[in-house]
């Protein structure tokens, strides 16, 4: 078994502010006692949040002695201990393996806290485990697409924190054009899509859904209004029909002969829109290469019929001559 300190876990898992919280436990672990200052300038927080850092420790059970008066201070009471987590080999693997997926996928700006934890984790472990561990950083292989742009921790932290509390949110935010808007919103989830993180739900400046990107988030603010999150609402595919519709320079419509099951088996989500009909199905998509598109139509085991646009057909047509003279050769 591998013996690690809760809080380092913790830190390395946890976003703001509860990494604040445990951070003040550490500091009083560690330091025994502490001043109210002493305590503000390491954390660079003020009084009042420091004393709320403190009530939520005692929340959660831990005896915080409190000094009152100028010079008062913070102290855990004498002999008490916060319990080491336990990790079995088979546990410190899937850490592993997560913190190297994590890193791969570069789904936050965390370079620096996952390469700690990773020589946290080795620098604790037997012998034998430790050389499975660093087999596996240095051998394994994820096929994985990257981030694009890493999510601010601050930001996925914030809009995570406003999903589960259901608490809306003031946004600051950067279009792709470079125009700045303010607007109120209700987030109804974060998702990892496409290379990009996003963040899905209410927009109260277009009284409609709308699905934004984290790294063009300037700030995030926490408003005193609460919301009622949609029952069911699937935020993953909300976000693969939004984003497959982005208006682009071609707009397709195909006409699939077969059913839906058969049609969504063969074809992603971010292909385009699936809609049932009585001749089949319709796959309306929005493309900026037809040739690409030409060749996933190639590729599919039925029949189907093209209705827009034009360029669409001429591509395929280019296609089917290039693999003629493929078969040719063959």
């Amino acid at each position: 078994m591998i013996l690690i300190n809760a809080y380092t876990y913790y830190m390395s898992s946890i976003y703001h502010p509860t990494t604040r919280v445990l951070a003040v436990l550490e500091l009083l672990q560690t330091h025994g006692r502490l001043g109210g200052a002493e305590l503000t300038a390491m954390l660079n927080i003020d009084r009042r949040s420091l004393r709320r850092y403190i009530v939520t420790l005692e929340e959660m059970g831990i005896p915080v002695m409190t000094e009152r008066g100028r010079y008062g201070g913070y102290a855990l009471m004498p002999g008490f201990k916060l319990p080491p987590m336990m990790f079995s080999d088979d546990e410190a693997l899937a850490l592993t393996t997560g913190l190297i997926a994590v890193r791969r996928l570069s789904l936050v700006d965390a370079a620096p806290a996952i390469a700690s934890s990773l020589a946290k984790l080795q620098r604790l472990l037997p012998d034998n485990l430790k050389r499975k561990l660093q087999a596996m950083e240095e051998v394994v292989q994820l096929d994985l697409a990257p981030s694009a742009t890493p999510a601010d921790k601050q930001v996925l932290g914030s809009l995570s924190e406003a999903v589960m509390q259901q608490s809306r949110v003031h946004l600051e935010y950067r279009a792709a054009d470079g125009n700045v808007s303010n607007r109120d919103f209700d987030a109804y989830g974060v998702a990892f899509h496409a290379a990009y993180w996003y963040v899905v739900g209410f927009c109260h400046l277009r009284k409609d859904t709308r699905s934004f990107r984290l790294d063009r988030v300037l700030r995030v603010h926490a408003l005193d209004a609460g919301f009622e999150r949609p029952a069911r609402f699937n935020v993953v595919l909300h976000l693969r029909k939004a984003v497959a519709t982005i208006p682009r320079a071609f707009s397709a419509e195909v006409l699939l002969k077969t059913d839906m099951h058969t049609a969504s088996a063969h074809l992603s989500d971010a292909i385009g829109v699936l809609e049932q009909c009585s001749e089949g199905v319709l796959l309306h998509n929005q493309s900026d290469d037809l040739d690409w598109l030409a060749r996933q139509l190639a590729a599919l085991p039925f029949e189907f019929v093209i209705h827009k646009p034009q360029q669409l057909r001429v591509e395929m047509k280019a296609l089917v001559k290039r693999l003629a003279k493929q078969l040719v050769k063959i």
